[in-house]
């Protein structure tokens, strides 16, 4: 039997895979990350990203937190704090007192290349809060570190007036900054990465399922006219 060669149907999977790949690559091509104060708690040894934002967390007497201005990825990509002092270094000489509790506070501004333009980052600093027995982390930074600056979804945008504007902002691979904020890290802090930013739009996979219908229906009108 002599096979017939059915028009277009060596274009159909190229193009559909062409939308495809095109769809899984929107999003995060161009992007290198985002500019923000991470938040971070140290058990006397290593930092450790934290769980929950400053706000959530209540730190007991004797902990140690940290905060860190840097462009990171996500949680697994962020910047630690560049020292950890231990409690005794940064609260010793602060006697404990009841109804009260001590927290060691670190906050480390950064580096120039995560500095946004026409800033520098302060020196890096340590302080031991005084806090009541149930201050959040967010209470005992704001007790050392003020003025703070927090935007509309409650998310740290500055500490000691650092940086001066801005807030969460996407920062493209060749460095420059999206205006528009980042709401999912209204905490404080990154918790999760970015894997839902890598999910196509629905526009795309819409587009894709066209793509798709049409290839299909092209090749069902094929095999009539071979009928």
């Amino acid at each position: 039997m002599r096979r017939v060669r059915i028009p277009g149907r060596r274009v159909v999977v190229p193009l559909v895979a062409a939308v495809l790949l095109a769809s899984t690559g929107t999003g995060t091509a161009h992007a290198a990350g985002y500019r923000y104060w991470s938040f971070w708690e140290n058990d006397g040894t290593t930092w450790t990203y934290a769980t929950q934002g400053p706000a959530l967390a209540r730190p007991a007497d004797g902990t140690v937190n940290g905060f860190r201005f840097a462009v990171s990825a996500d949680s697994q990509d962020a910047a630690k704090p560049r020292e950890a002092p231990d409690f005794a270094a940064v609260c010793g000489s602060t006697p404990a007192k009841s109804g009260s509790k001590r927290v060691a506070v670190v906050v480390d501004p950064g580096t120039e290349a995560d500095a946004p333009d026409g800033e520098k980052p302060p020196a890096p600093r340590a302080e031991c809060a005084r806090v009541d027995a149930d201050a959040t982390s967010a209470d005992a930074l704001a007790a050392v570190a003020k003025p703070l600056r927090y935007n509309g979804d409650a998310l740290l945008c500055g500490i000691t007036g650092y940086p001066k504007s801005g807030c969460g902002e996407q920062i493209s691979a060749d460095g420059a900054a999206s205006p528009t904020p980042t709401p999912s890290r209204a905490t404080g802090a990154l918790p999760k990465d970015d894997a839902a930013e890598d999910t196509p739009s629905l526009g795309i996979l819409a587009g894709a399922a066209a793509v798709t219908t049409l290839a299909t229906a092209a090749l069902w009108q094929a095999r009539r006219r071979r009928a």
